[in-house]
């Protein structure tokens, strides 16, 4: 998350925090702990109460698939002690059947992590969170076909998991999604071997330079995921189903300003998205070739009257299709899973207007709109300017 988001996201986990009484007393004395570049995590009801992302739009059933990758020709740039860079990659791909077991959202592990970090521990259980619904089936057969492939990169210090509804939507569209974790920066992430593996870049990069570093790092993961995925060794049939001439990539914070980087250091991607983030790299966003970009961002931190963004820089560097579109009432989390889930408690923020239901639909239809566009030829009237089907979002400039 960039440095500016810093007081809403107090903000909000203070509201969450004060919230907490709905579903158990907060210890006393208990302050909470508050993680600079971590979204706000909403205390989740177990599967039984009901508590589910939202349900995939498009015709096809949802398979997932789990993928950890380790890039030999590297090392782990933040644990050099460790070894080879690793990456846990969540694929979600069109399937055949709605068969086989139900994809959990997380594991426990990763759940109590997250917990802590939002100071719930002790107070929510981690199977709340770790057993809301999910609308994926672990292994099911992949769908006849190619479909292009999207890739999703989450915000600094955030799991993979949190981009889950964007994936699965796209999926049902007819797309194969890979979302990607990064080793030792997210809060948690379930590693084989039993590790789950915690945020140590958390501490080492505060500084615009040391977040161009970050983005740099992930540039080359990115690229590399492409290649593993698309040559068959470790996606197996997955490959198969993989149109190579079709890539997108989108991301949510600094995984935005890596959408921008990777398609600056790689021809194979033709398109990408960055949701609420700002670039790092300067000149930011250059170097992309004409290939379409769309920034989709919260009004109060990415208009070009805020003041606290490069987004200026990134649009007067894109010289190809591009849109800048800004969301009312909208913050940082808006156009990930969380505030959706939070909604369904009753525990949204009072200081952001807009519902977690609707920031959900909003980043649906644009992000759906902007690939099914650029990977599919399918005009998208959506994107040629303001509509009252979403009064909320205002093109820029």
């Amino acid at each position: 998350m960039d440095p500016r988001h810093r007081r809403a996201t107090m903000a909000t986990l203070l509201t969450l925090t004060l919230s907490a009484p709905l579903l158990g007393a907060t210890p006393a004395g208990a302050t909470p702990a508050v993680s600079v570049d971590a979204a706000p995590i909403v205390a989740q009801a177990p599967y039984s109460s009901g508590l589910e992302l939202p349900s995939p739009t498009g015709p096809h059933p949802v398979g997932r698939r789990t993928l950890h990758l380790v890039d030999r020709h590297r090392t782990d740039p933040w644990v050099p002690a460790a070894g080879h860079r690793e990456l846990m990659v969540t694929v979600s791909y069109p399937a055949r059947a709605a068969r086989g077991t139900r994809a959990t959202y997380m594991t426990d592990d990763e759940a109590r992590l997250l917990l802590e970090e939002r100071g719930l521990g002790g107070v929510v259980p981690p199977e709340t969170v770790a057993d809301a619904r999910t609308h994926a089936y672990v292994g099911a057969r992949p769908a006849r076909g190619r479909f292009p492939m999207v890739l999703l990169d989450p915000g600094f210090s955030m799991p993979r998991t949190t981009l889950t509804s964007i994936a699965d939507d796209l999926a049902s569209r007819g797309y194969v999604v890979a979302s990607v974790d990064h080793a030792y920066e997210s809060v948690g992430t379930a590693f084989p071997g039993g590790r789950t593996l915690t945020c140590v870049a958390c501490a080492r990069a505060d500084t615009v330079e040391e977040r161009a570093a970050v983005v740099g790092g992930r540039v080359k993961d990115m690229s590399f995921v492409i290649s593993e995925l698309t040559n068959g060794r470790q996606a197996g049939e997955l490959s198969h189903v993989i149109d190579r001439s079709r890539i997108g990539i989108g991301g949510h914070s600094i995984g935005g300003a890596t959408a921008a980087a990777t398609m600056a250091a790689d021809r194979r991607v033709r398109a990408g998205v960055d949701l609420d983030g700002d670039f790092f790299l300067h000149p930011a966003a250059a170097g992309l070739g004409g290939r379409p970009f769309m920034m989709l961002g919260a009004e109060s931190t990415h208009s070009p009257s805020s003041g606290t963004t490069d987004w200026p820089e990134a649009w007067s560097h894109l010289n190809g299709w591009k849109r800048w579109l800004t969301v009312a009432g909208a913050e940082h989390f808006s156009f990930t899973d969380l505030p959706y889930l939070a909604g369904q408690l009753g525990l949204s923020d009072p200081a952001v207007p807009l519902s977690g239901e609707r920031g959900w639909r909003i980043t649906r239809d644009y992000v759906s709109a902007f690939f099914d566009l650029h990977l599919r030829g399918i005009p998208q009237p959506l994107l040629d300017g303001p509509g009252a089907t979403h009064p909320e979002v205002a093109f820029q400039p």
